[in-house]
């Protein structure tokens, strides 16, 4: 049967969960910057607690938080796919896997900004 002609099943899609936290898994495990971007999410969640900061605080935390933890993961990806397509020097790899470490790093400096934003005024409330 084709794809396109498969019966929706609650099961088979409960069951494609497994390949996403598999592939979570895999960027825990074998990926240094995704681990040092939760590490920083954790501190960002530490201070959002102890200052308390508001729900729409949050939501943009965690909206830039998704933001960055996404694009490390298609970066990833991306590098992972290049790599299997060649393992040689490809000039045209080498500029998709740039553009992808490059929007990883947009996302990246749009999260500071955001933090600078929440997070500056309630230190210098702190130190006054």
């Amino acid at each position: 049967m084709k794809d396109r002609e498969r019966k929706f099943s609650l099961s088979a899609r409960l069951g494609s969960f497994r390949f996403a936290f598999n592939g979570i898994m895999e960027l825990l495990r074998h990926e240094p910057n995704f681990r040092i971007h939760l590490i920083i999410l954790t501190f960002v969640i530490a201070a959002g607690i102890f200052f308390n900061i508001s729900s729409a605080d949050w939501i943009a935390v965690i909206l830039v938080s998704a933001l960055v933890l996404s694009g490390e993961c298609l970066n990833s990806a991306i590098e992972k796919l290049s790599d299997a397509v060649t393992p040689e020097t490809n000039e045209r790899i080498r500029k998709a896997k740039d553009m992808a470490a490059g929007a990883v790093l947009i996302s990246a400096i749009s999260a500071v900004i955001t933090g600078i934003i929440i997070f500056l005024p309630e230190l210098i409330k702190l130190f006054k």
